[in-house]
């Protein structure tokens, strides 16, 4: 999956992005409307400068010479403009420029930002050029309305020069209208581009934002539904966590008080006993009832451990493992009567110490309490081996067995085929144990013939 963050970082660069895009477009676009009312101006100024020069040319009215200077004033305050902004860029004779050519004081920033940093694009710069045309036609007008004052000044003017400055003033306008004409039709072509671009712009990031969007609201469905799921399962894992606690609660502190009361009620009878074989009797039984508590103290351990320790997977030998248990369970009613047998293939493994203790600890308890006293000979085998990828232990014995009716439950918690001999706490801790190191167990057993249980552990974990 993505990074949120970075689907984030995406919407907010685009957000930004598309701002300012649509910030620029906008001031461009209002400096093209302000330039086309400009132009009107220009136009305008222009052809009424004509009409003003043709009627003084026939009628010689001061008056309309003045009219002509001033409607002239602005396409000449327009050129003074352009020639600045290209000379020198952006200044206050520039602006002045603009004033007379009767632009808007409010447009004077956008028309002047435009020029100077859209002077080269090419829209801009074929604009520029249609207008740089018509400024030197003004200036031919200009001379012309010198040429006409001054004849009419000096009274030298005549119908031949009527008709000649005319058609020279009908030229020049003709030729204007055109430069006019072309400077419109570009700006109209390069507004219209901008508007396609930012159409496809808004759009390009409009489909960014929103698929970035998007995949940020399936990322955060699809984490919500796997913390759902992950709570449903860890409130499962509690639900049976809180069960299993409230039977180990129950069942400990029952295991925990029963050898007590036992224990009690013996020294109270072995009181009011003289016969030294019946104290005798009465002492084995408390010894009995001793080693349970001791036995069930010793799973409860186990079983602690086993739930709060960290897995650490490090070189363990087996064999080593194997001695210790078998030394330390020697005090086990029988024990001393059973054959040790053991086949070991691998010996060091990559493993967790504590654990293959609990387990192989237990496994060859429960061997040795569950020996049939009477076979001629008893024995537990203990094999290693590796099969399918897998480290093996597998201890088998030629014990009592286990009932048919019984080989379902035997890895349940506090399940016991006889309470005398355990606590029914061993084979649970087992598979916990053997689950918590990736690992399975298997268990063959027959009635009256023996058990044999196969633990299968993983040649190597992966990180």
């Amino acid at each position: 999956m993505p990074n949120v963050f970075i689907l984030i970082l995406i919407v907010f660069i685009s957000c930004a992005l598309l701002i300012c895009i649509n910030f620029f477009t906008i001031k461009i676009l209002s400096a093209n409307r302000a330039y086309a009312n400009g132009e009107s101006h220009y136009s305008k100024g222009q052809k009424d400068a004509s009409r003003h020069l043709i009627t003084y040319l026939y009628n010689k009215d001061p008056n309309q010479w003045n009219l002509y200077n001033q409607e002239l004033k602005v396409p000449q305050g327009d050129g003074i403009a352009r020639k600045t902004l290209l000379k020198v860029g952006d200044n206050e004779i520039a602006r002045q420029g603009f004033l007379a050519g009767r632009n808007h004081k409010d447009d004077l920033d956008d028309v002047v930002w435009l020029f100077v940093n859209f002077k080269n694009v090419s829209f801009l710069e074929k604009a520029i050029h249609e207008w740089e045309q018509g400024d030197h036609l003004i200036d031919q007008l200009f001379i012309v309305g010198t040429q006409i004052n001054a004849k009419i000044q000096h009274n030298t003017l005549t119908v031949a020069d009527q008709k000649k400055f005319l058609s020279q003033i009908n030229y020049i306008s003709g030729k204007l209208n055109n430069n006019e004409r072309n400077f419109s039709n570009t700006l109209g072509e390069g507004t219209r581009k901008i508007k396609s671009l930012l159409i496809v712009a808004n759009i390009f990031f409009i489909l960014i934002i929103v698929l970035s969007v998007c995949s940020y609201y399936s990322i955060m469905v699809k984490r919500l539904t796997i913390s759902k799921k992950e709570i449903e399962v860890k409130n499962e894992n509690l639900t049976l966590v809180n069960h299993e606690l409230d039977r180990f609660v129950y069942s400990a502190s029952h295991d925990l008080r029963s050898p007590i009361t036992s224990l009690k009620g013996l020294i109270e009878i072995t009181q009011l006993e003289d016969d030294i074989t019946q104290i005798k009797s009465y002492l084995s039984l408390m010894h009995q009832s001793l080693t349970k508590q001791d036995q069930f103290i010793s799973d409860i351990i186990d079983y602690s451990k086993n739930k709060r320790k960290q897995i650490i997977i490090e070189p363990v030998s087996l064999k080593e493992i194997f001695n210790e248990a078998i030394s330390q369970l020697m005090h086990i009613e029988n024990a001393n009567k059973i054959t040790f047998r053991q086949e070991l293939e691998i010996d060091q493994i990559q493993s967790d110490g504590l654990r293959l203790k609990i387990i192989i600890s237990n496994l060859i308890s429960n061997a040795i309490k569950y020996a049939d006293n009477n076979k001629q000979e008893m024995f537990i085998s203990i094999k290693t081996y590796i099969s399918e990828g897998f480290n093996r232990i597998e201890i088998a014995d030629n014990g009592i067995g286990i009932k048919d009716d019984c080989k379902d439950y035997i890895f349940e918690m506090y399940f016991g085929t006889n309470k005398n001999k355990g606590s029914g706490l061993g084979l649970y801790i087992v598979k916990e144990a053997v689950e918590n190191i990736k690992g399975n167990i298997s268990v063959i057993s027959e009635n009256s013939i023996g058990s044999k249980f196969i633990v299968a552990i993983p040649t190597s974990y992966g990180i």
